[in-house]
C-alpha cells in the first residue's frame, strides 16, 4: 500500500456542525492524527444525538479522529490549547470571524507560537467584506447564493437543495486550502493562514443558472424545475416510470437519435422541429411528453438498462435506503458499515480522494473525551495529578 498522503500532520481540530468537520474528516482519512477539540459538554452536533437518527452525522463526520475535551473559556484551557499548537502543524475552525481572537487563540497570536502552522478557518462569508459578521448556516447561504432562487418550479416558492451543499462545498473547499497551504510549507518553511467561505464556494455551482440569467433578458424563470438550470438542452428531465421515475438527458445528436429510435419514432432524429439541441429546447414540452409517454411503460430499471445499452445517460430515481444498500459505492468501499459503540450498526462514508492505493481502515468516532489521557498524558505529558486537577476544576 502507498503510504498515507498526510503521515506525521497533527491537526488542531475545533470544527463544529459539517464545514470544518468533514475538511478535517478528509485529513483523517488521509492519515493525518486529527485531534477534535470539545467543550466539556461536547460540539454542537454531538449533542443532537438525544434525538432519535440525529447522532449519525456526528459518527459519520469524526471517524479516525482523536477527541478531547477542553474549557476554553478558562485561561488554563487556553494554556493547554497553546502547548498542543507548538506540536501541531495545522489548526482547523469554523467559528463566525474575530471569535477566536475573544477567546485568545486567533491567528496572529497562535503563529508568534508556531512559525509553521497552518491556521484554517471556514465560515459563511469570510474574513472580510460586509458580510463578514452576519451569522451563517447551509440554508441561509442557500438563500443569500441564489441557490434557492433557482431550485424548485417557476410557479411555485423557492426551495432549499436537499443536501448541505453550502456546509459541505465550504468544507472540501477548505481541505483544498489546507492541502495546498501545507504544500506551499514545504516550499517555504513557513505557515500561513487559510479560509474558505461557503459563499464564494457555493457560487461556481450556479454556472447553468448563470448562463441563462446571462443570455436572456430577463423575463425567463430562474426555477426550471427538473429541466437544465440554464434550458440549454433537451430532453433533460425526470420522466415517469411505471414503479417510479427516471433522470434522462441528451447530450448529443447521437443521443438523441438513440432514443428516438428507442422509442419506435426514428424519423424524429430528423424532424426539423427537433433536429437540433436549439430546436428541441423551442418545444420542450412537446418532447418532454413524448420520451415521458415512452419511459412511463417500463419500470425505472428497465428504462435505464435500455438507454444504457444505447449508450444514453440515464439513472432510476432512488430512495435514500436504496443508496445506502448501494452495491457499486460499497464495493469500492466509498460505504462501511461498522458496529459503532454507541450507535449499533451504522454505514459511514470514507473519503472520495484517493491517493494511490492507500486506503485508511475506518475507527468509529471517538465518545466525549475519549483521548483525554493520550494527549494531555502521553503526548504533552501531563501527569496523573494534574490532569485530575484540571477535571476537577472544569478545565478539562
Amino acid at each position: 500500500m502507498d503510504p498515507a498522503p498526510f503521515a506525521g500532520v497533527t491537526v488542531v481540530d475545533l470544527g463544529q456542525i459539517y464545514n470544518a468537520p468533514y475538511a478535517t474528516l478528509l485529513l483523517a482519512l488521509g492519515g493525518a492524527n486529527v485531534i477534535k477539540v470539545e467543550p466539556l459538554t461536547g460540539e454542537n452536533l454531538r449533542g443532537r444525538g438525544r434525538v432519535k437518527g440525529a447522532g449519525a452525522p456526528f459518527a459519520m463526520l469524526n471517524s479516525n479522529k482523536k477527541a478531547v475535551t477542553l474549557n476554553l473559556k478558562d485561561p488554563e484551557g487556553v494554556a493547554l490549547l497553546e502547548r498542543m499548537i507548538v506540536k501541531a502543524d495545522v489548526f482547523v475552525e469554523n467559528f463566525r470571524p474575530g471569535v477566536t481572537e475573544k477567546l485568545g487563540i486567533g491567528a496572529d497570536h497562535l503563529h508568534a507560537i508556531n512559525p509553521r502552522l497552518i491556521y484554517a478557518s471556514g465560515s459563511g462569508y469570510g474574513s472580510t467584506g460586509p458580510y463578514r459578521d452576519l451569522p451563517a448556516m447551509d440554508i441561509t447561504i442557500q438563500a443569500m447564493s441564489g441557490i434557492m432562487s433557482v431550485t424548485g418550479y417557476p410557479d411555485r416558492p423557492p426551495v432549499k437543495a436537499g443536501p448541505a451543499m453550502s456546509d459541505f462545498m465550504g468544507g472540501i473547499h477548505l481541505f483544498g486550502a489546507i492541502t495546498s497551504a501545507l504544500y506551499q510549507r514545504e516550499r517555504t518553511g513557513h505557515g500561513t493562514t487559510v479560509e474558505a467561505a461557503m459563499l464564494d464556494a457555493v457560487y461556481p455551482s450556479l454556472m447553468s443558472s448563470l448562463g441563462l440569467y446571462f443570455g436572456s433578458t430577463g423575463e425567463v424563470p430562474s426555477r426550471t424545475g427538473n429541466r437544465h438550470s440554464g434550458l440549454a438542452e433537451s430532453p433533460y428531465n425526470v420522466y415517469p416510470a411505471s414503479d417510479g421515475f427516471v433522470a434522462l438527458i441528451c447530450v448529443s445528436e447521437s443521443h438523441w437519435r438513440a432514443l428516438t429510435s428507442l422509442m419506435g419514432v426514428p424519423e424524429l432524429a430528423t424532424d426539423p422541429r427537433y433536429i437540433d439541441r436549439v430546436a428541441r429546447v423551442t418545444r420542450m414540452d412537446e418532447v418532454d411528453a413524448m420520451v415521458g409517454e415512452w419511459t412511463v411503460r417500463y419500470t425505472k430499471d428497465e428504462v435505464v438498462e435500455i438507454l444504457s445499452e444505447a449508450g444514453v445517460p440515464s439513472a432510476p430515481v432512488r430512495e435514500i435506503s436504496e443508496v445506502v444498500a448501494d452495491p457499486h459505492l460499497r464495493q469500492r468501499g466509498m460505504l462501511t458499515e461498522i458496529d459503532h459503540p454507541e450507535l449499533g450498526p451504522l454505514v459511514v462514508p470514507h473519503s472520495p480522494i484517493r491517493v494511490g492505493d492507500f486506503y485508511a481502515p475506518l475507527a468509529p468516532s471517538p465518545t466525549l473525551g475519549q483521548h483525554n489521557a493520550e494527549i494531555y498524558g502521553d503526548w504533552l505529558g501531563l501527569d496523573v495529578d494534574t490532569m485530575a486537577e484540571l477535571k476537577s476544576k472544569g478545565v478539562i
